[in-house]
């Protein structure tokens, strides 16, 4: 399988740095195993998303889009699930 390329937006990088540091450790481990499976096992696709999906990492929902023709996870949102899903 090949090796993917994992980007973060701004937005994403900026809600992981108020993270409690337990909860950053784990999501940012989840993350770097994105780079070589984008599809781990409990992976969800977002209703009304194409390309969209989540992944859940104790009480945080990872939200991530995968372009798999240019090989890159790029990062959308990191909240706690109940703010993971609204606007």
């Amino acid at each position: 399988m090949a090796s993917y390329r994992v980007s973060w937006r701004r937005s994403a990088a900026k809600e992981v740095r108020n993270l409690p540091k337990d909860a950053l450790l784990r999501i940012l481990q989840a993350v770097e195993q994105l780079a070589t499976d984008p599809y781990p096992r409990g992976v969800r696709k977002l209703v009304g998303a194409d390309q969209t999906f989540r992944i859940r990492e104790g009480s945080y929902r990872i939200i991530y889009s995968v372009f798999d023709d240019v090989c890159t996870v790029e990062i959308v949102r990191v909240r706690h699930r109940k703010d993971a899903y609204g606007p």
